[in-house]
């Protein structure tokens, strides 16, 4: 049913998660768990890479929440980067661009934390 994978990468202290797919109520714990195994490793700089992501429910939106305090509490940040109209239409209708910064490529949003 449904489909959806991370990936994650490295580049230089900025931790990259690829989205894929769908996600939803029932693929949003994979998402949870790929944010507190960061905040585990105490990597707060996070680029989430929407390329490949093809739809999110309230439920994927709700992950991005519940991790965005203490990943600034630690001086980090979440920053989304190449997401397809459909996704960020959602974003937008929640508000999330008043709270999160959008970037058209995954290379300009590494460079925001690279120039803050």
């Amino acid at each position: 049913m449904s489909d959806f994978n991370t990936a994650l990468r490295e580049n230089d202290d900025v931790q990259v998660i690829e989205l894929c797919g769908y996600l939803d109520a029932h693929t949003a714990p994979q998402l949870e768990s790929a944010f507190s195994d960061l905040i585990s490793k105490k990597k707060y700089k996070i680029v989430a890479n929407f390329e490949k992501l093809k739809y999110i429910s309230s439920a994927g939106l709700g992950v991005f929440m519940a991790f965005i305090e203490t990943i600034r509490e630690n001086n980090g940040d979440i920053k989304f980067a190449s997401m397809i109209p459909s996704v960020y239409n959602i974003f937008d209708l929640l508000g999330f661009p008043m709270l999160y910064e959008f970037f058209n490529s995954e290379e300009e949003a590494i460079n925001k934390f690279k120039h803050n």
